[in-house]
């Protein structure tokens, strides 16, 4: 008889992992369908009328019930929070309360729609916001979702219907539901409830059955709900496996990472590598390669960038952004730093001439890529000619600037030949206008550079060879010279480009560490406090150029994180206009309490002078840092944001040191 086999360590802290992760703060139940119709709603109340038969404290927080009556009458009996008002542009809008929501704390909150967007003004921009603060505060939530409304799902449910989805929920979100409770009806059966007006009002259901509501757009859908559905049991099947020893040793872990560019297709990508990523329960790295190509680009494309990231994180991704002349040597390299089994990219809408003569992008990847998995997706020429694509990006001024300039040099080189030295050998000339082209790739850059080259050999044929003031070439012996002429210039030229924009990107990642550096050395210098906090002001207030203030709690007689009912004072500040008032006090106590990010440039109360990052270490929040940028565009960089980050971690642990020598 074999000995049982020993658990393996490993596992169990995994198991741990995943249980405490999943009860942590309040419950999460979600009832799920793949449209509206199916019954979500009716289903919740009816739920929620059984528990609370059992005895259970079950609260409405809001229920839309789009003028059905069988919904409406399940209503009767429960209790109801009543609605926070809040008025925009002249109209009295009605939204949920969840501060009412919080001081109440029921066993259990019914909210519907969790994609809803919220009122101007509210705390948070999105109702699953609201669900993750009800949560953290250990509320139990039951919800109402559609499949249409995941973030990963949303360019799938755009080719099917056509329709753009505006409204998403982060996956992370969805896969901390427990449970999640499938809704489910054919889709003949909700065109006949959708006629009965069980769906919507006679006109909007005249739409809808139009537009969305289509046979095969509703079983599409349907079929999409119940694989999102099939994901979640099969992971769960296989938790209770490992945790009852029954399945084998775990496969070595695939991780996956996604490459990004400021193409329109790069959501697309990112939404197609979380679903990748889910399938293959993989950890997962979106990363972003800023090459010279891309620097050059207009401020519209590298905002689609930061907002791509973004999306990406609210996805549950890890992001990065690179900078190298090569989009795929830094790829590779990245994917074998981190390990990466598969590497995910979109298909490149370069001109056909350009793939045919040095190779397409996969192409050039797939010959680097070694052991890694490639994947290409379609990009925009296998899209619908309905899909809605950005406008081209205004031509840069300083790239007009650049290419004017380029001409004049050349012209500038012409004329000192010709007139100042006309007596100047071939020689000598040539030397001349390839002075004009370094000159040029070493302020101007690879383009302008460029002109200048082709320019440099045209100019020289018209001016200087025989016969004159003419394309004309008599002697082919100038063919080899001018081909050799424009091949160094065009080589001297890039190579000069390529060292100007490789020391642009060492001197940023250079003041970045020169910045972190700095602000170690002055926090471990600083004697107290006090002075901690002052060199940590004025440090931001360089690094970042923003007007800044920190927030710590009254109390300061213990080495933990304080209270969160301790008032918030003013300890140091860089500021000139930027005050601290009772709103920017109210954002800065939620940062507090929570833990999170919150202010201007996020999605939690956006409208703050603010952006509220909190001081946080393993002990928890010791304070909060508040930055009021002179440029509101700097902070939603994603590698600012990093900096931002490391530098509040650096200023705490500095905090919770100083406390510790003096406790």
């Amino acid at each position: 008889m074999n000995a049982p086999e020993r658990p393996d360590p490993e596992r169990l802290l995994a198991l741990a992992t995943a249980e405490e992760r999943r009860h942590r703060g309040g419950r999460l139940q979600i009832f799920f369908g793949a449209t509206a119709g199916v019954g979500k709603t009716y289903a919740m109340l009816d739920a929620a009328r059984e528990f609370r038969a059992r005895g259970g404290d079950v609260v409405v927080g809001w229920i839309e019930t789009h003028g059905r009556a069988e919904t409406a009458a399940l209503l009767g009996g429960l209790e109801r929070l009543p609605a926070r008002t809040t008025l925009h542009r002249g109209v009295q809008l009605a939204e949920f309360d969840l501060d009412a929501a919080l001081a109440r704390k029921p066993a259990v909150l019914l909210l519907d729609e969790l994609a809803h967007t919220n009122a101007p003004g509210s705390r948070h921009a999105k109702r699953w916001q609201d669900v993750e603060e009800l949560l953290a505060a250990g509320l139990d939530v039951w919800t109402t979702l559609n499949v249409q409304h995941l973030e990963s799902a949303a360019d799938l449910v755009e080719r099917i219907t056509g329709v753009v989805v505006r409204e998403t929920v982060p996956d992370s979100l969805f896969d901390r539901a427990d449970p999640v409770r499938l809704i489910d009806l054919a889709p003949d059966r909700l065109l006949e409830r959708l006629a009965e007006g069980k769906v919507y009002v006679p006109e909007q259901a005249q739409r809808a059955r139009e537009n969305f509501f289509r046979p095969g757009n509703l079983s599409a859908l349907r079929e999409l709900a119940l694989r999102k559905t099939a994901d979640r049991v099969d992971g769960q099947m296989m938790l209770d496996r490992q945790g009852e020893g029954i399945s084998a040793p775990w496969p070595i872990a695939e991780r996956l990472l996604v490459g990004v560019s400021s193409g329109p297709q790069a959501q697309r990508v990112v939404r197609a590598g979380r679903r990748l990523a889910e399938r293959l329960r993989a950890d997962w790295e979106v990363v972003y390669v800023e090459t010279p190509h891309e620097r050059a680009k207009g401020e519209t494309e590298r905002e689609e960038v930061w907002k791509t990231l973004r999306l990406a994180e609210r996805l549950g991704a890890e992001t990065r952004v690179l900078a190298g002349l090569s989009a795929e040597e830094e790829l590779i390299r990245q994917a074998r730093r981190i390990n990466a089994s598969k590497l995910v990219i979109g298909k490149p809408a370069n001109p056909r001439w350009r793939d045919r003569w040095i190779g397409t992008f996969q192409e050039r990847l797939l010959r680097t890529s070694g052991g890694i998995d490639l994947y290409v997706l379609a990009g925009d020429d296998e899209q619908n000619d309905e899909t809605p694509r950005l406008p081209a990006p205004p031509r840069s001024r300083l790239l007009q600037r650049g290419y004017l300039l380029a001409g004049a040099a050349v012209l500038s080189a012409t004329a000192v030949a010709a007139f100042l030295f006309p007596d100047l050998a071939e020689a000598n000339r040539i030397m001349l206008y390839l002075l004009a082209v370094v000159a040029i790739a070493s302020t101007q850059g690879r383009g302008p550079a460029i002109l200048a080259s082709v320019a440099s050999v045209a100019l020289f044929d018209f001016f200087f060879v025989s016969p004159r003031l003419t394309f004309a070439v008599h002697d082919t012996e100038y063919l080899v010279t001018f081909g050799i002429m424009l091949a160094t210039a065009l080589t001297i030229s890039t190579l000069t480009a390529r060292l100007k924009t490789q020391a642009e990107l060492f001197r940023e990642r250079e003041a970045r560490t020169r910045a972190l550096y700095d602000l170690a050395h002055d926090l471990a210098a600083a004697a107290n406090l006090d002075a901690i906090l002052a060199a940590a002001a004025t440090r931001l207030h360089e690094m970042f150029l923003s007007q800044v203030v920190l927030l710590l709690p009254e109390e300061q007689d213990s080495t933990s994180a304080s209270p969160r009912g301790a008032r918030l004072i003013e300890r140091a500040s860089e500021t000139i206009t930027y005050r601290m008032n009772e709103r920017e006090h109210a954002v800065a106590r939620w940062v507090f309490d929570h833990g999170q990010p919150a202010g201007k440039t996020t999605d939690t109360l956006p409208n703050s002078l603010g952006l509220y990052v909190p001081l946080r270490t393993a002990r928890g929040t010791l304070g909060v840092l508040g930055l009021h940028p002179a440029d509101r565009e700097y902070l939603t960089r994603p590698d600012n944001r990093g900096l931002l980050a490391a530098c509040a971690g650096q200023i705490a642990l500095a905090v919770e040191l100083r406390r510790s020598l003096a406790a």
